[in-house]
């Protein structure tokens, strides 16, 4: 039986987070330095995650890639589990040329991206 109506669907994700790989960071440059260092390094992966979402939305694949690669590897230095996955499964849909899966991946991976990653221009909503 159809009523009509329409269900709205808001997936959720679970961010999965290694702390061991942070608090090594803490562990071995001190405190301060650390805080620096990791703020930095949140700051260059939203970069990163932003300037990826450009491209996508330009529909300009070239080296995407390759960016991916680049973010699952930063996601991964800092213990930020999800994100480094699902960055490594929109590469190998890319290179699979596998533009379906891409675009499902791509979708979750900017919601990873927004519960892993600070707030800042560019992110947010750019589902391509």
């Amino acid at each position: 039986m159809n009523t009509g109506v329409i269900a709205m669907l808001s997936p959720r994700e679970v961010v999965r987070q290694d702390i061991a790989a942070i608090a090594a960071i803490y562990r071995n440059l001190g405190a301060p330095t650390a805080e620096q260092m990791v703020a930095r390094a949140l700051g260059g992966l939203a970069l990163t995650m932003a300037g990826i979402a450009e491209k996508i939305r330009a529909q300009d694949l070239h080296d995407v890639a390759r960016q991916l690669g680049r973010l699952k590897l930063q996601a991964d230095d800092l213990g930020l589990v999800s994100l480094g996955l699902v960055a490594g499964d929109a590469c190998i849909c890319l290179e699979r040329g596998d533009g379906t899966a891409f675009a499902a991946v791509w979708a979750r991976l900017l919601r990873i991206a927004d519960r892993s990653l600070p707030a800042g221009p560019g992110i947010a909503g750019q589902s391509g």
